[in-house]
């Protein structure tokens, strides 16, 4: 195996990026559910919130560029064009990182909808769906079973949000630890990086133009996400000239400035194009902005102070059990959401409590989870 150029560097932005995504995920899905129970009497501080906190699904775009990155990591590192180990060990790696939590949050979910269920036969107990509960009771045996096999989010006449809605991403990712080694890396081996892109944006959007857009759903073009995560750990730590070439002369910062303006230009139907074009511009922007933060790691710079939130010390730690903190909100909200309503208390009183409380409980609640449930199986390859 080849030395690698840069064996020692840890990438501590990776985790911070991790982190504050997640969190951004978690204040997402609650501003939605104030703003449905609010109603008409929402006034300016969470119309202006409003303004930041409603572009949650973007932060699901930068887990897949990260996990693209991350598992391109030790490809690249070692200049050999291939995974460190055999394949079978890539498979064994990639599911002792994300099954075990997974089913542990799955399971959590169905007791806890047994309670609910059972609750509402033997006591006097009545429940109620509302607008944006993340997490439903009221499921198939079906629903179950596709979880289990982590193919909810592909099989047409499901609903993807059925049990745990945050959990069609993470079988999305779980499918394409498939296509990464047995298609989108011998591509790369072998075309380039712009071949492998234009192999991921076929597969993604196969679904949507081919087959009446059945798969929307379930964003299938974020396979060429990952794949822009891949390039940008090439670009990072190549050793090409062309791509040395490329990651010296350009000014990655700026073009990820650029690419996020372009995104918001078009989410904010200024440019009238689909969804899927603005995904891949926002994650040009990730994938830019990661490739800036790593030739600042490399050649010893410091990030700039905008950018330095990144590498605290709290960030990173709210990577480190970011994972478990997106599979457990959705029931963690459901439960704080449901009790404080019922208390029947004004609309304000429940904003801020409901912030405060549900927050703090996600916290908490998903940290013990990583500790009981992802620690123990999680192995850190950067």
């Amino acid at each position: 195996m080849k030395q690698s150029h840069y064996p020692q560097i840890h990438l501590s932005y990776l985790d911070g990026l991790r982190g504050i995504s997640s969190l951004y995920v978690v204040i997402f899905h609650l501003h939605l559910m104030v703003i449905i129970d609010m109603g008409n009497s929402i006034p300016i501080w969470i119309d202006l919130l409003s303004r930041v906190a409603l572009y949650g699904s973007s932060a699901v775009k930068v887990f897949i560029v990260l996990s693209g990155y991350c598992l391109m990591l030790p490809v690249v590192r070692y200049g050999n064009g291939y995974l460190p180990g055999s394949l079978w060990d890539y498979f064994q790696r990639r599911a002792r990182r994300i099954l075990p939590p997974y089913y542990a949050a799955l399971i959590f979910c169905l007791l806890l909808s047994a309670i609910i269920l059972g609750l509402q036969k033997i006591a006097n107990f009545q429940f109620y769906l509302m607008g944006w509960d993340l997490f439903s009771p009221y499921f198939s045996f079906k629903d179950v079973l596709l979880h289990f096999l982590v193919i909810h989010n592909i099989i047409p006449g499901t609903s993807i949000t059925s049990i745990n809605a945050p959990m069609w991403s993470v079988a999305l990712e779980w499918q394409i630890y498939f296509i990464f080694p047995l298609l989108l890396l011998p591509v790369w081996r072998y075309w380039g990086c712009l071949s492998m892109l234009a192999i991921a944006l076929i597969i993604g959007l196969t679904p949507h133009y081919l087959f009446n857009g059945f798969m929307d759903s379930s964003c299938p073009w974020f396979v060429a996400l990952f794949g822009l995560g891949m390039i940008a750990a090439d670009i990072g730590f190549s050793t090409k000239p062309n791509l040395l070439k490329l990651q010296k002369s350009l000014p990655w910062g700026l073009l990820a400035i650029i690419s996020i303006l372009l995104a918001g230009f078009i989410r904010w139907k200024i440019i009238g194009l689909e969804e899927w074009v603005f995904a891949i511009c926002f994650s040009i922007a990730v994938a830019c902005l990661m490739i800036y933060c790593t030739n600042c790691v490399t050649s010893g710079k410091k990030l700039p102070r905008i950018v330095q939130i990144l590498e605290s010390p709290i960030v990173i730690a709210l990577g480190s059990f970011s994972y478990s903190l997106y599979l457990t909100h959705a029931p963690i909200l459901f439960l704080v959401r449901h009790f404080l309503l019922s208390l029947n208390i004004s609309h304000n009183t429940f904003t801020v409590l409901f912030y405060v409380i549900g927050i703090t409980t996600c916290l908490v609640f998903s940290y013990l989870f990583h500790l009981i449930f992802e620690q123990r199986f999680t192995k850190v390859f950067r």
